[in-house]
């Protein structure tokens, strides 16, 4: 083979938005969705720090959207299973285009007010909860059985496209226009992005359904439990997150360490850029069988990446390694999907999607607390090695532990043998249909 071959066959798969309406519909929608999300993300800490002046005030509106991000995420996923999910998505677009008008109008008012900022942070949190496991969970049934792995590979392209333009984006809108206007480019994202769902056909469920309720929400959590494959999964992430996570000392990093603090920004963005490289040479991934094996070596070499982020001399070598560390944390993310989306039964695949927001969630508001706990009782770079060090054993660990994740294999793993044989059956909606 040739490396004009090779290449080609490592090109991203962009099958599913070639033969998929309501995939193209999905991806342009959640592209558009996350870029002005993250234009918002900018400018809600920048309003309240503008105004009083507190770093624990702009610290503070984390813990306020914590419970509701644990709350409605459960509930969100209990409501995927009942509802029909693009109604849903639709809907609470819809909460948070109002939410992005009512930010507008308190940050371009002669007084705004602090508090209005809480509540209003507060109840997008609960909305946004509301839709992702939905949204996750209706990727699935857009396109056939064989594309799910390109197609989380491209939708994860879109969300760190997002994370990379969105701050900037809204770091110059904050810079040469006002925090208002963040806001306002976040109003137009979200209508385009409401529009786009209201055009994707019903997806209305096939059988019977768990209505919302605690009961509802145990059952998923059991059935997570359960699946020794499905549990690896979570436990990978969250000890990727909570252990070797880097970004909160990024400012102490480019200022103390490297005596670069004019280059702050390259830090934050070089893990994107690596991830953005990784999904744009995604197009092996649909060859690997043995998912478990994937994940524990992409998410083993990010935490390996980050340690020599934390022992390099030079601020580029860093920058270097965290984009590796990007990439590694990309292919992990796209396996983890791929696990997910091709073995979870569609009757509980919208708790199991809040489960799984609640992981990647929570994890990093941990990981923020224990790096800068120990930076500030050992140093800068000891935080950040001895965190990718035990993020590599911590991997290593939960695939010793759970050897059914391991071993997993999607061509001969029974849930994801039930599920291939469903939709192919059209059980639960044949590709045709679905796609």
């Amino acid at each position: 083979m040739t490396w004009t071959e090779r290449f080609r066959a490592m090109r991203m798969d962009v099958s599913p938005l070639r033969e998929s309406r309501d995939f193209r519909l999905l991806f342009t929608a959640g592209s558009v969705f996350y870029l002005g999300s993250m234009v918002a993300y900018v400018a809600v800490p920048f309003a309240i720090y503008d105004l009083t002046g507190s770093n624990f005030m702009v610290g503070l509106v984390g813990l306020v959207e914590l419970v509701p991000l644990v709350v409605f995420g459960l509930y969100g996923g209990a409501l995927a299973d009942h509802v029909d999910r693009r109604r849903l998505l639709v809907a609470t677009g819809a909460v948070q285009v109002v939410l992005m008008v009512l930010f507008a109008w308190n940050a371009f008012a002669d007084r705004p007010r602090v508090w209005v900022i809480f509540v209003l942070a507060a109840v997008y949190a609960a909305a946004s909860s509301l839709q992702r496991p939905s949204r996750e969970a209706l990727e699935p049934r857009t396109v056939r059985h064989d594309q799910i792995a390109a197609a989380n590979a491209l939708s994860s392209f879109a969300m760190q496209f997002g994370v990379l333009l969105g701050p900037l984006v809204g770091g110059l809108l904050v810079a040469y226009a006002g925090v208002g206007w963040c806001f306002v480019v976040a109003v137009v994202g979200y209508v385009v992005a409401t529009l786009l769902f209201a055009a994707m056909r019903p997806y209305p469920h096939d059988g019977e359904t768990t209505p919302p309720s605690l009961r509802g929400i145990q059952e998923g959590l059991t059935y997570a439990l359960r699946r020794r494959d499905l549990l690896g999964t979570y436990v990978v992430d969250i000890a990727a997150m909570m252990l070797a996570i880097p970004v909160v000392l990024f400012p102490a990093l480019a200022h103390e360490v490297f005596g670069r603090p004019e280059l702050l920004g390259l830090l934050y963005s070089a893990e994107t850029v690596g991830a953005l490289v990784a999904t744009a040479l995604s197009g092996w991934v649909g060859r690997v069988h043995h998912h478990g094996r994937a994940i524990v070596i992409a998410a083993s070499l990010y935490g390996a990446f980050i340690a020599m982020a934390g022992l390099m001399p030079s601020f580029w070598l860093a920058c270097g390694f965290l984009a590796l560390a990007g990439a590694a944390d990309m292919v992990s993310a796209v396996f983890r999907a791929t696990v997910w989306n091709q073995t979870i039964p569609d009757t509980m695949r919208g708790r199991l999607a809040g489960i799984e927001m609640l992981s990647y969630s929570l994890g990093p508001m941990v990981g923020e607390t224990r790096a800068g706990f120990v930076a500030d009782a050992w140093s800068v770079r000891g935080a950040i090695v001895s965190g990718g060090a035990a993020c590599v054993g911590g991997v290593l660990l939960t695939a010793a532990a759970l050897r059914d994740f391991w071993t997993y294999d999607s061509r001969t793993d029974p849930h994801a043998v039930a599920e291939r044989e469903r939709r192919t059956a059209g059980a639960g909606g044949t590709p045709s249909r679905d796609a």
